[in-house]
């Protein structure tokens, strides 16, 4: 069963990060940030599609910024709990793809984003969703959700299928969204809302899993959001 879901996983991986790169806008001026770029090979291709040679990203990972950096990106080791290392109306674009989910302080995450922003430019974040069917499935025989942790240190008590990442102490889930409640923690902090895309629909395969995605966003198994900083 492990194996089994392991591959819709890594499919509906593959699938957000695509989603990402769809929403965004071809703009070789455009000055771009990826919250959480890891070791920047996504940050990359993402910075491909828009054109930009101007990336910054912000990581906390030591090993995987050093990588970053060889990518060209410019890294900035800061906590995305706290302020970001940007001057106010300074970016075009943002994306954290699977970061959101990892702060504790959500509320400060949107707020600098939004900061940062210059008027009219735009943010893409996608992450778990909490009301997809595999975790409501999860739910209905009492386990814990699949993206939501009771444990730093083993992500898999409570859960279906129990796994354990020994380095899982700094990754583990704090907050998971629903539809709503994403679109509306943007809303409250007058980020307007363009477009979600639900991403995956366990326990179905990518291509039937993104089309049924694509009519019951609520229930897919990841959310890809694209919102814009209005003009002041």
């Amino acid at each position: 069963m492990k194996a089994f879901f392991l591959n819709f996983y890594h499919d509906s991986v593959r699938d957000c990060r695509a989603s990402i790169a769809q929403l965004a806008e071809f703009d070789s001026k455009a000055e771009y940030l990826d919250c959480g770029c890891d070791d920047g090979k996504f940050t990359e291709e993402v910075a491909a599609v828009i054109g930009s040679r101007n990336i910054s990203g912000i990581e906390i990972n030591e090993k995987a910024a050093k990588l970053a950096v060889e990518r060209g990106v410019q890294i900035a080791a800061s906590d995305l709990n706290k302020r970001f290392p940007f001057e106010d109306d300074s970016l075009d674009v943002v994306t954290a793809n699977q970061v959101i989910e990892h702060l504790y302080d959500t509320d400060n995450f949107v707020l600098e984003i939004k900061r940062v922003l210059k008027p009219h430019g735009y943010a893409i974040i996608s992450t778990n969703n909490l009301a997809s069917w595999h975790n409501l499935f999860a739910l209905t025989l009492g386990y814990q959700p699949f993206p939501s942790d009771v444990s730093s240190n083993n992500p898999g008590i409570g859960k279906i299928i129990p796994t354990f990442d020994g380095d899982a102490g700094s990754w583990a889930h704090l907050r998971i969204f629903t539809y709503a409640s994403l679109k509306s923690l943007m809303e409250y902090y007058g980020l307007r809302v363009e477009e979600i895309v639900g991403v995956g629909y366990y326990p179905f395969p990518s291509r039937i899993a993104n089309r049924l995605a694509q009519l019951d966003k609520r229930h897919s198994a990841y959310l890809t959001l694209k919102v814009r900083k209005q003009s002041k």
